[in-house]
Order: structure tokens, then sequence, then C-alpha cells
């Protein structure tokens, strides 16, 4: 592999390593504080830290956002439904059935962006290597949620 690779591997994984410590977090705080109160804890403490960073790394300027389409706005909404989902469904299902759920509707609805091209995506064919990988990972959940 080269290094690019390697790195964005890292990325990748502490980012899976991040969404499983955020859904346990989730489950906790959805048992003391509900549902809204640990989107709002999440949301707020992730936003100070965004700010923090934004005013740090000065990324990007008011005219560059005004050319983000309008579609990729609704982000933070989607993020609310994510966290939403995560927090009621881990601590009822557990993590493991919740996330393999989730996770596996990730795959199905990823392909369908890759392969028609959706909302800016790059289309990518879903050939049968791909549509097996899917397949099995949606075994996976059934197997899982048993």
């Amino acid at each position: 592999m080269s290094g690019n690779v390697i790195g964005l591997t890292a990325v990748a994984v502490l980012g899976g390593c991040a969404v499983a410590l955020q859904g346990q977090f989730m489950g906790v705080m959805e048992k003391s504080v509900g549902t809204t109160g640990g989107i709002f804890i999440n949301y707020v403490s992730g936003a100070l830290l965004a700010i923090v960073l934004l005013f740090t790394l000065r990324d990007g300027s008011t005219k560059a956002w005004m050319a983000v389409p309008w579609y990729a706005l609704t982000a933070g909404a989607l993020g609310l439904v994510i966290a939403g989902s995560i927090g009621y469904t881990a601590s009822r299902l557990g993590l493991t059935t919740a996330f393999t759920i989730i996770v596996g509707t990730q795959f199905i609805v990823s392909l369908m962006l890759d392969q028609f091209g959706w909302l800016g995506a790059t289309a990518r064919p879903a050939d049968f290597t791909r549509l097996t990988g899917v397949g099995a990972i949606i075994f996976g959940v059934w197997l899982t949620s048993k």
C-alpha cells in the first residue's frame, strides 16, 4: 500500500473508533438525559470544538461557503438523525446490533450513491464484487440481529 492509502486507512480507522465510542456515550447519555438531551450535549460540544478549529485553522471563507450545494447544508440535520438513532437504538438493541444495522444500511445507500453518481458522488459502477460484498454485509446484519 502506498503512504497515501495507509494514511487514509488510518484516518478511516480513527473515524470508526470514534463512531463506536460515540455510540456508547450516546447510549449512556440517552439513559440519563434522554435522546434529545444527548443530542444537545453531542452537538454543543462538537460545535465548540468546530469553532475553535475554524478560528485556529482559518479553514475556508464565507465566500467559499456560499458555493456549497443546498443539499449539502442538510449534513447537520442528518447528523442529528444519526446521533439520535445511535443513542436511541444502542441503549435498546446493544451496540453490535444497532451498529450492524446502521452500517449495513450505510453500505446499501453508499452503493446506490456510487452507482448513480447521486448528490455529487463520483459514479462508480456496482459490479459483481461490490454487490457480493454488500450482500455479505446484509447477511452479517441478519446474523448479528438474531
